[in-house]
Order: C-alpha cells, then structure tokens, then sequence
C-alpha cells in the first residue's frame, strides 16, 4: 500500500497556525463557529496555501508568494482610523453614506449608522452574528466557497465585519460605501453579508485604504439578493501593497433579481478578485465586469464562476487588462449551466492590452453546458496598441505618450462605461490616469 508523503509547511503555513494557536480565545464566534475555524485551520495545515497544482490557483501560487505571515492586525484606533479616511477618499466629491471597518472591526462611531437607519438599512457588527446560537449558519454558502483555500483562510482568522440588510421595496438613494481602513500594519480579515429583501435597491461602493504592512487583506462578501431586488457593486484595490490583497464575493440570486458588479485592481503586487454568481430563482440578470492593471512585477487576477442552476436567466461577463513591465494577468472565467436550466443566455468576453513585451496574460474562458436549449459564447483577446489608431493621434499633434495614454483610457473605459453606474465613472478613469502616469 502506497501512503502519501505529507505536506511539509512553508514559512508562511507555520506562521498562519501558529497566529490561530495564539489568537483563537480572541476570536469571536459560537462553538459552532470555533469547530468551523479550526477545520478551515486543519484545510490549511493539510493541504496549505492555494498553489499552481490546485486548478484553480494554477496562474496564481499564493503559497509562493507568501513568504510569511504577519499577526492579526491590533483592535483600532478611533482617532487613527479617522485619520486615514480623511487622507484617503477614493471617491472625493460623491454623496455617499458609509461604513467604516478599521482593522478587521466594523466602526458604528465612524459610520453612518443613524441615516442609513432611516433609509431601511439595519447595520449589525458581523460578529454578532457568529456569537449568535445560529452563528455557523452565516459561514455557509451554496455550492462554493467552503473548499476554496482563500475563503478557508479567510474562514479560520475572521476579525469582524458588518451584516448589512435592506427592507422589503426599500430604495436606498444614495451610494453606500464599505470602506476598510488599514490603521495599523497586520493581517485584516473581514466577513459582511449584504441581504436585499424583496425588492429592495441598493447602489455599494467596496473599498480598501490604509496599509497593511507584510499582513495580507482578506475579505469576504456574501450578497443575498431576493425576488426582484437589485444590487451593483463596484470594488476598488489599489494602492502599492506588497502583500497579498484576497477578494470574494459569493452572490446569491433569487427570482426577477438584477445583479451588476464591477471588479477595479490597480497597482497591487498581489491582487485576486474571485466572484461566485449563483442563480437560484427564474428570470434573473447578472453583469459582472472587471478592469485590471498591473506594472512592474505585480499579478492581477479575476477569477469569476456563473452557476446557472435554474432557467430563463442571463449572465454578461466583459473583463478588460492592461499590462505593463514583467507584470502578469490572470482571467479565470466560467459559467456552468445545469440539465434543467434551459433558456440560459451566457456571454463571456476578456480583452488584454500589453504594453511591453515581457508582460503575460493567462486568459482562461470556459463553459459548461449541461443543457441543450441555452445561448452561450465565450471569447478571449491579447494583443498591442494599435500602431495604425498611435499613427493617426500623433499625425494630429498629440505627443506619443498621450496618446498612448488616450487609447489605454479608451480600452479600459469601454468596461467602466458599459458598467452603466455614472456615480463611479469619474472616480474610476481617474484612478487608470493615476496608474498610467506612474507607468
């Protein structure tokens, strides 16, 4: 009988268990909940950190970059959170109310919990929730989520978060924004729920400011969007981390539901957006686009899986990348359709734009069709700037770099722009100036 050889731990896998070993007494949770974060300790400890032989990690080795891991960071500073949010605005000049999470805790001083209240949005620190006698209920999700490396982890160290719900037929007129502060350098890792009842409408901005030190950003989403309720959220990572920057959502559609989403990465050395869309009731819509640049040694990556279990819904998927330097991109994209879910209307499209030759694009569209009467396609493009398009800017005067710059803008502005929320628009082009300028 043969037996397998045993996973000998990285640097970074040792630090990880023994962070939990000293901190799992100032963890929140249940009894139910400590039994789940020692199993997602146990995944780690068994299997360790998402690598290239796991499929969906093969252009993402999270285990080789992570050389180590910092502790958690420290409960926050009030004063010192409040600093950082008004050093950094990443959408200066919008009317928005919002939630503050410093460090891994939601912040209710610094948050806009009185307005909101008035809107129909209840807010409750997420760890409530798991201290709760229901508590392990709010760790499960359909389908994906438990087996993957990066929710595990995520699983095993949360800090906190915030449980947002809006009422039935509830329109929240205003952008509301979860912003998560980094006022000291540690590890930040984060689980919110977005409950929209019947109905309801709500327009979330997801964004992440401050600096984490060596401790990687690990946040959870869990959308639950009920019959003929509607969400887009836009999702912000920049900045010049150089530690790992770990992004889920899991979103979960009831019937006549409308779902956009729009994933934004820029400048990070370590970036992974991973989306799970499943479509649980008839009749439902969902938009998800992504927007990607990276320079120097940096890897951005937007992985994305459409569970299409149930018919007559239809899913559109628009993914653009710029790349410049030795940097890499990844796009993991696909939708899968069950026996019965006739009437299926998939599309998946991921564009890349590379800007030096040593860039690379790993661009990974799939389907998976179980039915037989559904429309679905899926494309994928890498390629230059146009020399004819550079030619025709610069015989009008304009100097090479702008219009490099100009037909960059124009590429990435085609996802921003069919993304449809005018609201982040602006804010958004801005931030590929800000990125172009430093490349």
């Amino acid at each position: 009988m043969n037996a397998s050889a045993p996973i000998k731990n990285t640097q970074a896998e040792d630090d990880l268990i023994a962070r939990f070993d000293a901190g799992r007494d100032q963890l929140a949770g249940s009894a139910d909940v400590s039994a789940r974060r020692e199993a997602a300790v146990g995944q780690i400890r068994d299997r360790g950190l998402p690598h290239r032989r796991v499929e969906e990690y093969k252009y993402s080795d999270l285990r080789a970059f992570m050389k180590s891991a910092a502790p958690l960071a420290p409960k926050a500073d009030v004063a010192a959170a409040r600093d950082v949010l008004q050093a950094t605005d990443c959408f200066s000049g919008l009317d928005r109310y919002r939630i503050v999470i410093a460090n891994g805790d939601f912040q209710p001083e610094l948050s806009d919990v009185e307005p909101l209240a008035a809107e129909g949005v209840s807010l409750t620190d997420f760890n409530e929730l798991l201290s709760g006698p229901d508590g392990a209920t709010n760790l499960a999700f359909p389908k994906t989520g438990p087996q993957d490396g990066t929710v595990a982890l995520n699983t095993a160290f949360i800090q906190g978060g915030v449980a947002l719900s809006v009422g039935e037929g509830k329109v929240v007129t205003k952008p509301v924004e979860v912003v998560h502060v980094a006022s000291a350098e540690g590890a930040a890792v984060t689980r919110s729920r977005i409950d929209l009842a019947k109905g309801a409408q709500l327009r979330l901005l997801e964004t992440f400011i401050g600096d984490t030190g060596d401790g990687e950003l690990n946040a959870v989403f869990d959308y639950q969007v009920a019959d003929g309720a509607t969400l887009a959220t836009t999702r912000l990572v920049v900045g010049n981390a150089r530690s790992a920057r770990l992004l889920t959502s899991i979103a979960t559609l009831g019937a006549d539901a409308t779902f956009k989403s729009l994933g934004f990465i820029a400048g990070t050395r370590f970036a992974r957006n991973q989306q799970f869309v499943n479509f649980t009731g008839e009749n439902s819509e969902a938009k998800i686009y992504g927007v990607s640049m990276a320079g120097g040694e940096d890897l951005a990556d937007q992985t994305l899986i459409v569970d299409h279990a149930v018919p007559h819904c239809n899913s559109r998927e628009f993914f653009k990348t710029v790349l410049d330097g030795r940097a890499k991109g990844v796009y993991q994209g696909r939708i899968n359709v069950a026996p019965h879910a006739q009437k299926t209307d998939g599309e998946m499209m991921t564009q890349a734009l590379l800007l030096s030759e040593e860039a690379e694009m790993a661009n990974k569209p799939e389907l998976e069709i179980f039915a037989d009467d559904v429309l679905c396609a899926h494309g994928a493009t890498s390629g230059e700037i146009d020399e004819d398009l550079l030619f025709y800017l610069r015989a009008r005067g304009i100097p090479e770099a702008e219009a490099r710059t100009l037909l960059v803008l124009a590429f990435l502005s085609e996802a921003i722009e069919e993304f449809g929320e005018e609201y982040v628009t602006e804010g958004l082009e801005e931030r590929v100036r800000d990125w172009l300028a430093s490349h």
